[in-house]
């Protein structure tokens, strides 16, 4: 990553009329309102292509001293998404068996999820997302970032923005703890694993959870 001083005219900004702006927003808000989680996935292929073009719409999410603490990646290999698949659900039966308690196997009950996870083979690609605190440039220096975890979440969002804009389904999967990915996808140890994101068609018969959100003024304050 190339580090510059230089000062650019900021071009390209659009100049809308509020009309306009009311418009495009009202547009956005109804399509990313489509957006469901999906756990049922059809096996049929998704375009390398297609993924790269959103991945280049998360890499351009901003991050703290830009320093993109970010590493994405995509698993399509069966063989892959199989040992993905049996440490995650190792993982998942120790938290339903043992780890969470009452409350959250509570709060979980309506979403119908429990330690069996088929789509992760199923999906034709997984993308795993990793968090970087640090990295180092090729004489060896050891550069901090800073805002890891926030600038990696706001990347993901827009991954997840980009995939839905695109007619892709997703699931954001969150075994814990999630260190197997670093072993399975040869990632380095000082990464950390932030988000499993399953990607794919829904199947033709996949249903989701009958839940409502937030309106606006539960979760919103003006001042």
């Amino acid at each position: 990553m190339t580090k510059s001083s230089e000062m650019l005219p900021l071009a390209g900004f659009p100049d809308y009329s509020d009309e306009e702006m009311l418009q495009r927003a009202r547009a956005f808000h109804s399509q990313i309102a489509r957006r469901r989680t999906v756990r049922h996935f059809s096996d049929r292929p998704v375009p390398r292509a297609l993924i790269d073009e959103c991945l280049q719409a998360a890499g351009s999410a901003p991050s703290g001293a830009n320093l993109q603490p970010w590493h994405f990646t995509v698993v399509t290999d069966p063989k892959l998404k199989k040992k993905i698949r049996e440490a995650a659900e190792e993982q998942e039966r120790h938290f339903y068996e043992h780890r969470a308690s009452d409350e959250w196997l509570e709060a979980l009950a309506p979403l119908g999820t429990d330690e069996h996870k088929p789509y992760l083979e199923i999906a034709p690609c997984l993308i795993a997302i990793f968090s970087q605190p640090y990295h180092r440039e090729p004489d060896g220096t050891k550069v901090k970032h800073y805002y890891p975890a926030e600038s990696v979440g706001i990347a993901t969002g827009f991954l997840i923005a980009a995939l839905h804009d695109a007619g892709l389904a997703t699931l954001t999967h969150t075994p814990s703890p999630m260190g197997f990915l670093n072993e399975v996808l040869g990632r380095p140890p000082h990464e950390r694993a932030f988000l499993l994101l399953v990607v794919g068609f829904p199947a033709e018969d996949a249903t989701v959870p009958a839940i409502e959100r937030k309106p606006l003024d539960e979760f919103v304050t003006h001042r």
